[in-house]
């Protein structure tokens, strides 16, 4: 058989038929309208090469016009079953006399394609890819030799030639085939990727109360540490005061963060603000003077002025993580030193602990969700660490040697205002210009 039967002719009736199931796939996939109508669709979809195909056929003789007009029909009755055959098979049929005027042989080789493809499409479509390649190919064979031996009997003048046979018997099965190909392939890429989607929400959620579970832990942490010192009984009521000040307003974070996770489907306009880097850190650092205590964690802080703009309470519960991680990275006590300075147009904030130390694949995976080095963790406590400053426009470098420690430095961009201090009933307040 001679290639000269490959020409542009047949490149174009299968690039209709290649296109016409790609616009399918993608209609499908992007309008949801259209996944309700999917045999409506692939009626439309397949109605269209079957008029092109027969519009710019592959060759004119004598005896036969020619096209791969059979190849739509075969698709959409196999898929659609024999509601969208038969519409394909009027439509194709009309078309048909339409141009070429009516011929009782085409008639005849098309209402028995239909009714083989239509009864054999139950069966199939219950078959798995290889099973469907075979069966689509096998199919294809059996009904253009069948129908070849249908048309020569019932017309004496019908000539097979060369070229009928490669046309008609030789490459529809081989098209079938890459064609049926085709469609499971896409067909598996849009399972598998509603299979991803489902799996990405439901990972979502499971973050989501991963992530809840260790934020709301570390103030009922502090708590904890809070109501041991409020058991010592050489307390002054002054101390006990102030603890159980503590205590409410750790309680009132977690409750906080309760409402703020709970709001995450429908995230309000967070509220950003100037803060003032020693006022802020200074009072996480007293929240966090009873774990360190019991960790026998030394805290020493050499805090300077300075200005940022962000939202509190993250800023907060940032901190809160990275001051927690440094003291249980000294599961033996040590010192943690937390100092910050003003420099030019950045604030920087270095927490230095005398821990185990990183090693440099924790240092590059630091932040990543449900990555930790600590036995009970989840990662999660870093990732809002990271995120915040991120939030911020800022920078987290981490410099770290193992069983010496671990610096942890925090660049953000300075908040630049103009302040002075005035006088009001005997209290020192704090006024902004802008």
């Amino acid at each position: 058989m001679d290639f000269v039967y490959i020409n542009h002719n047949v490149l174009d009736n299968v690039f209709y038929i290649i296109v016409s199931l790609l616009m399918f796939f993608v209609l499908v996939d992007n309008v949801k309208k259209f996944k309700q109508y999917r045999k409506a669709l692939l009626t439309a979809c397949m109605s269209l090469p079957i008029i092109f195909c027969m519009k710019f056929p592959i060759y004119i003789d004598e005896y036969c016009v020619h096209d791969l007009r059979q190849i739509p029909v075969f698709i959409g009755t196999l898929y659609g079953g024999w509601p969208v055959g038969a519409v394909l098979l009027v439509i194709m049929l009309t078309s048909r006399f339409a141009i070429y005027g009516m011929n009782g042989i085409t008639l005849v080789v098309y209402i028995v394609i239909f009714v083989a493809t239509a009864l054999f499409s139950g069966r199939f479509n219950r078959f798995n890819r290889k099973n469907k390649l075979i069966s689509s190919v096998l199919l294809t064979i059996v009904l253009e030799i069948f129908t070849t031996y249908v048309a020569l009997w019932m017309s004496d003048i019908f000539v097979v030639t060369e070229a009928y046979i490669f046309y008609f018997i030789i490459l529809p099965p081989i098209l079938m085939f890459f064609m049926v190909y085709i469609i499971e392939l896409l067909s598996d890429a849009m399972y598998i990727r509603s299979k991803i989607v489902k799996f990405e929400k439901m990972e979502v959620v499971s973050q989501l109360a991963a992530s809840i579970s260790h934020e709301v832990r570390n103030p009922l942490t502090v708590v904890k540490g809070f109501m041991e010192l409020l058991k010592s009984p050489n307390l002054s009521l002054d101390e006990k005061k102030r603890y159980i000040e503590h205590i409410e307003r750790e309680l009132h974070n977690a409750e906080s963060i309760i409402s703020d996770y709970l709001a995450f489907a429908k995230p309000a306009i967070e509220k950003v603000e100037p803060l003032l880097i020693e006022q802020e850190i200074r009072n996480v650092i007293d929240i966090m003077k009873p774990l360190a205590k019991m960790s026998s964690v030394t805290i020493t802080d050499n805090l300077g002025q300075g200005t940022v703009q962000g939202n509190k309470n993250y800023f907060r519960q940032c901190f809160l993580n990275l001051i927690k991680n440094a003291i249980e990275a000294m599961p033996n006590g040590g010192e943690l030193q937390i100092v910050s300075a003003l420099e030019k147009n950045k604030v920087t904030v270095k927490i230095v602990d005398t821990g185990v130390g990183m090693s440099k694949e924790q240092i590059n995976r630091f932040g990543e969700p449900y990555y930790t080095s600590k036995t009970k963790g989840t990662g999660l406590g870093s990732m809002v660490a990271v995120k915040t400053i991120q939030t911020m426009n800022g920078k987290l470098d981490i410099d770290s040697i193992l069983n010496v420690g671990t610096t942890i430095t925090i660049t953000l961009p300075a908040f630049i205002t103009e302040y002075k201090m005035v006088q009001k009933d005997s209290q020192l307040k704090l006024e902004t210009e802008f």
